[in-house]
């Protein structure tokens, strides 16, 4: 554990000013408690009953919309209202300015400001302000609190305050001796990171450092691309820049909507209260399958090499081939009886027709319509009697069994799913639809048989942004109902936040960019992470593939907050064989356990041995919690190894972290921390994943106090 300097801790727990603060806090929340009375009293006003006129209703109804979300932006939980105070220097008129920052805004009676909103422009310096350049400010006051309590106070002196103290005991003396690593609030911060983790993801409101925060206040247009190692924080900085962008251009980002997009749904569990908690409720978090506008099954994925056939761009073209392989001319003349006479629709006729609507249509489906209109047209013009049109041709034959199959055969109104399904499920359709494009052995990787119906297909991850490029070239099915509106379009946001994106593959990518609606995103992760099918060598791959309304602008997160030195400096080795032309991070917390390596004798030991270890480990860290990260062939063992030792454990994909102890899969630990880990034979990890000195680097670095490695196998020679 990293024990705090006598004067850190004498800062905290002994500050003269301690009785004075608690009293503001105490003020604050009173004036907390009196807004939310206000906000409460106004339900009273609204009339929810029946009647009035439709504008008074949806008058009443915003009024109710705008009351129910004040009253939830006014809910804090446990969560501390206040974190701390900025002084500015004297501008020569007396005494500077003080402001107090936290959550959210505060006013009194007066409506004058109690609590500065952390994202409003007053409070940058809180966050910013280096010894080196102040940004104005005199002194910066950091509360540890807990609720409304108030435990300790740390101060930090700029320019003339500090020479005035006289001790030498300020930002600018704290900067100088640790170098380039300019930290604010330390103790604070240590603090933070000392916490025992809870399964969730916490806020990082109280303590963002000054990198962070610039990348948090970057201007919303364009594509921001953040590359940070493990324990830099940039999954939370991420979402804080949403809740930043919310704040500051609430107009018009709340009406265009705000998507975060995660690699997997225990991520997603992992990360869900982040926002809420920062009073930013209604930003959307998914995986990619949850952007289909049409309903399937999605599990698993597909083997790594088919899994990167499906993600390469030249599906995009055979997807595009293989809708137009569906447009075809009739094989022979059709003919309908109609009364006395047949009408007629002849192979040339079918041809004009097809390439026509090739012209005319925006989509597939959308160019059905035209081939209709052709069709009874064509047909109507064959009958000897003058007065048939074609609305009467289509009265009267649109449900013959004849003229059914001939629209479906040269213009078939097709879903995405029968699309995939159809292609993958025909060698004959497959080639014609790659013939140039995909190698005989690529159409044989996607190649799989067809099943008795489309709607029994689980489709994988890797089928889901080919289900995506099919709807963008399909389109939705044609309304049959005047007025009918799409309850299936795609959905566009004013802004979109990728984590872990060195993963994605182009298709993927391809994907996320259709749902931009102007084309600003924030995309987080690091290359060194890069451990899928698709693992892109550098950030420039990526970009190439995202919208370019405007220059992309990139930034990097160098100071590891999470990850004690002597675990970094073990997964340092890994990453100088991994990917030796990147740089770990500077880890902030140098002190800490030493990583334990626990042989063991064969492999019939290895599960006993590995539940013992993450028994100690749960001992070593009192509340926190224990990862048990294992290779994907391992996890069955793993399992079973607990529930023969009778020890409570949970399995991260059906508890998340909820448990004490979980057992992690290696394809799932990215993203997570928790207070110990147990890394399982790591030979094993990177034998079989398909970037496996990476998933390595990863499972090292998932740790924010303890690391034990358990081994029957010789390790990696790096590690011994």
């Amino acid at each position: 554990m990293v024990r705090f300097p006598d004067k850190d801790r004498g800062r905290l727990a002994l500050h003269p000013d301690l009785e004075a603060e608690q009293a503001y806090i105490d003020f604050a929340y009173e004036c907390l408690e009196a807004a939310r009375r206000r906000a409460a009293s106004l339900e009273s006003m609204v009339e929810v009953g029946r009647g009035g006129t439709e504008q008074a209703r949806f008058e009443r109804d915003v009024i109710w919309e705008t009351i129910v979300h004040r009253l939830r932006d006014l809910e804090l939980g446990d969560a501390s209202l206040v974190f701390g105070r900025i002084d500015r220097a004297d501008n020569g008129s007396g005494a500077g300015e003080t402001f107090y920052i936290g959550r959210l805004a505060v006013a009194d009676e007066r409506q004058e400001p109690v609590v500065v909103d952390w994202r409003a422009p007053v409070a940058e310096p809180f966050y910013r302000a280096t010894g080196r350049v102040p940004m104005g400010l005199a002194r910066r006051r950091h509360f540890a609190t807990k609720g409304r309590k108030l435990l300790g106070i740390e101060d930090e002196l700029f320019g003339e305050a500090l020479s005035a103290n006289g001790n030498g005991d300020g930002a600018g003396s704290r900067d100088a001796a640790r170098g380039s690593v300019e930290l604010t609030g330390r103790s604070a911060l240590l603090t933070a990171l000392e916490t025992a983790r809870t399964g969730r993801l916490a806020d990082i409101v109280a303590t963002i450092q000054g990198e962070q925060d610039e990348i948090i206040r970057s201007e919303l247009p364009g594509v921001l691309v953040v590359q940070g190692g493990p324990g830099t924080g940039k999954t939370v900085v991420a979402l804080h820049r949403a809740a930043y962008l919310l704040y500051t251009y609430r107009f018009p980002l709340e009406g265009q909507g705000v998507l975060v997009v995660g690699p997997n749904r225990l991520f997603l569990g992992y990360i869900e209260l982040v926002l809420p908690s920062l009073g930013e409720a209604g930003v959307e978090l998914v995986v990619l399958p949850d952007l289909l506008t049409d309903p399937v099954s999605v599990a698993g994925n597909d083997p790594a090499a088919t899994g990167r056939i499906k993600g390469d761009l030249r599906m995009a073209k055979v997807l595009e081939r293989a809708v137009r392989d569906r447009r075809r001319p009739l094989r022979e003349d059709l003919r309908v009886g109609l009364g006395a006479e047949t009408l007629r629709l002849t192979v040339a006729q079918s041809q004009a027709i097809i390439a026509d609507a090739r012209r005319r249509a925006r989509t597939h489906n959308g160019g059905r319509r035209f081939v209709e209109q052709a069709v009874f047209d064509a047909l109507a013009r064959s009958s000897r009697r003058d007065d048939l049109s074609a609305a009467d041709v289509r009265e009267r034959l649109r449900h013959t069994v004849e003229l059914r199959a001939a629209l479906d055969w040269m213009w078939p109104v097709l879903t995405p799913a029968q699309l995939l399904h159809d292609l993958f499920g025909s060698k004959a359709l497959l080639r014609s639809a790659s013939s140039g494009v995909l190698s005989d052995a690529e159409r044989a990787a996607l190649y799989r048989p067809r099943a008795e119906s489309v709607d029994a297909v689980v489709f994988s991850n890797d089928d889901v942004p080919l289900l995506d490029e099919a709807r963008a070239i399909l389109g939705p099915k044609p309304r049959r109902r005047k007025g009918a509106t799409d309850d299936d379009e795609v959905r566009t946001y004013g802004h979109i936040v990728v984590d872990e994106a060195q993963d994605l593959s182009p298709m993927q990518l391809r994907m996320l960019a259709r749902r931009s609606l102007n084309g600003s995103m924030t995309v987080v992760g690091d290359i060194a992470q890069a451990t899928g099918a698709w693992a892109h060598a550098d950030w420039d791959e990526i970009v190439a593939l995202l919208p370019d309304k405007k220059p992309a602008r990139r930034a990097e997160l160098t100071i590891g907050y999470r990850i004690p030195g002597p675990n970094m400096e073990l997964a340092a080795r890994v990453l100088r064989v991994a990917a030796p032309e990147l740089a770990p991070p500077r880890s902030v917390r140098q002190a800490g356990a030493e990583p334990r390596f626990v042989r063991v004798a064969s492999d019939a030991g290895l599960g006993r041995i590995a539940v013992d270890v993450a028994v100690a480990e749960l001992e070593a860290v009192g509340t926190g919690n224990v990862g048990v990260i294992v290779p994907s062939s391992m996890v069955d063992m793993a399992n079973a190894a607990f529930e023969r030792a009778g020890i409570p454990f949970g399995a991260a994909t059906r508890n998340g972290l909820d448990e004490r102890i979980t057992i992690v899969p290696i394809g799932l630990a990215k993203g997570l921390e928790l207070d110990a880990t147990v890394v399982l034979e790591p030979s094993r990890i990177v034998e079989e994943e398909p970037q496996g000195l990476r998933s390595l680097y990863v499972a090292l670095t998932r740790s924010t106090k303890r690391l034990a490695l358990v081994h029957a196998r010789p390790l990696p020679a790096f590690l011994s």
